[in-house]
């Protein structure tokens, strides 16, 4: 379970301190997947890095499985079980998808096993096992492999900015496939996704609105939805979910 009690995050502009995330408050419990969505802005990006611990929070805690990891490194937090799935993915010269995957398991993974997570991802195994993670690859291509490694890592809690940056409505399509599959997988673990795109947010368990650095609401697709998009046809979208 991951908790933030009172976070906070400011930054120093030009014209003072500005304030992104004011005073939030958040429980996110084991086997839920979870969306965040807001105006650009809101401050989800920066939310999604203070619980990775790319940021510290200006002020507040945060909790994970009872932990107190506020001042805890990107490294103690990832050997906890948090993995991070950035906008943009890496690309690293030189590493192959079979070496990756080996990184992110920590255990000397068989060619098999590797080519099982690329399989599930929809990735033909014999045609990027040997890959290198280069220029080569597409974005969506990287996407996938990046979410690969999670699933190889067996992570606890996985967080997703914007996954759906930078893609092609093809590679968008396959995305929202491997995600309504890691729904239907996660027991104990937990997924959280910085998005605005309603096919993602139809399949979250909890949808929390960020806007001014605040949660305005949360709730199920079906609550918050309508809320959001404020048409007939999103209305009647909901009605299928119940």
């Amino acid at each position: 379970m991951l908790e933030l009690k009172n976070l906070s995050f400011s930054v120093e502009g030009e014209d003072g301190k500005k304030e992104i995330l004011h005073d939030l408050s958040l429980t996110i419990d084991n086997g839920k997947f979870v969306v965040i969505t807001g105006p650009n802005g809101s401050g989800k990006s920066t939310l999604a890095r203070l619980i990775m611990g790319i940021e510290a929070p200006t002020s507040g805690q945060i909790f994970f499985d009872g932990q107190d990891i506020t001042n805890l490194s990107i490294t103690e937090r990832a050997k906890l079980g948090i993995s991070f799935a950035f906008q943009q993915p890496v690309r690293f010269k030189g590493i192959r998808v079979i070496d990756l995957l080996r990184l992110a398991s920590g255990k000397k993974l068989g060619i098999s096993e590797a080519c099982d997570y690329l399989s599930e991802v929809g990735l033909c195994a014999r045609d990027y096992i040997e890959r290198e993670i280069n220029s080569s690859l597409s974005g969506g291509e990287l996407k996938r492999i990046e979410i690969a490694t999670l699933l190889a890592r067996q992570t606890r809690l996985s967080v997703f900015d914007e996954p759906e940056a930078g893609i092609d409505l093809w590679s968008f399509q396959n995305l929202i496939r491997i995600f309504e599959n890691m729904r239907s997988g996660i027991a104990d673990s937990s997924i959280v996704i910085i998005s605005h795109q309603e096919r993602i947010l139809n399949i979250a368990d909890e949808i929390v609105l960020l806007a001014d650095g605040r949660i305005q609401k949360t709730g199920s697709a079906v609550e918050v939805l309508p809320e959001l998009i404020g048409t007939a046809a999103a209305v009647n979208a909901c009605e299928k979910l119940k």
